[in-house]
């Protein structure tokens, strides 16, 4: 059994998954609540499935890109369950499990469909990808700001399905044919499962003290301003 953690977004979501498929999840989309009901949710789930972080055979976590505040509790969180029970860590990234999740919620095996998940990284900039109807990857995760021309290297005969919570913004800046926007999909600790099982499989495990959140830009703080009308 796997342990599932998704934070890179605004829902906050734990699974617990085996071979079988998914045994159980909890989540919630309200983002202030990642540090405060993630351990409460895995908590949940060991308890309603009568069991302990030591009868888990690995944990796996969304690794980003995504919020930096939310990925910084996940992998957290993931490195403490890993380290403390001795079990191997899995890091997925999160666009990967967002096609994976849209290709079986969606059913969708047609050759011809590309999938782009969007995440966004504010303002009009995006972290995105490009995935074919098997998951493979057709362009690398990069985080830009989308034009007319962003996907030209797609011919125009095949559909490009947009889908997360940066794809409403470029949905006008968009202009090609034969593409569909998806406007309520929504991530899932779910969504891991077929992944997290393949990477135990082939051993593809993070290094549990080194491993990081890949970020792709550096976060940026940002500060209130003083209100210049005041005195």
């Amino acid at each position: 059994m796997i342990l599932c953690i998704e934070t890179a977004t605004n829902v906050c979501s734990a699974a617990l998954c085996d071979g079988a498929g998914i045994v159980s999840v909890k989540e919630s989309g309200d983002r202030k609540l990642h540090s405060s009901m993630l351990t409460l949710y895995i908590e949940e789930l060991f308890k309603d499935a009568g069991i302990s972080a030591t009868d888990l055979k690995a944990v796996a976590v969304s690794k980003g890109p995504g919020s930096y505040t939310g990925l910084r509790i996940g992998v957290s969180v993931a490195k403490g369950i890993a380290f403390g029970a001795s079990l191997p860590l899995i890091g997925i990234a999160t666009p990967v499990s967002m096609t994976m999740g849209l290709i079986q919620k969606m059913e969708i095996s047609d050759e011809n469909t590309v999938f782009c998940p969007m995440i966004d990284a504010k303002r009009m900039e995006v972290y995105y990808a490009l995935y074919d109807h098997s998951g493979k990857q057709i362009k690398e995760i990069s985080a830009d700001i989308i034009t007319e021309s962003s996907f030209d290297i797609i011919p125009e005969n095949r559909k490009i399905i947009f889908f997360g919570d940066g794809a409403a913004k470029c949905s006008t800046i968009i202009k090609r044919q034969n593409v569909e926007f998806i406007n309520d999909f929504n991530l899932s600790a779910a969504f891991m499962c077929k992944t997290a099982i393949k990477y135990f499989e082939l051993k593809y495990f993070e290094d549990v003290a080194y491993f990081e959140p890949f970020y792709l830009k550096d976060f940026v703080a940002t500060t209130q301003r003083k209100n210049i009308f005041q005195a």
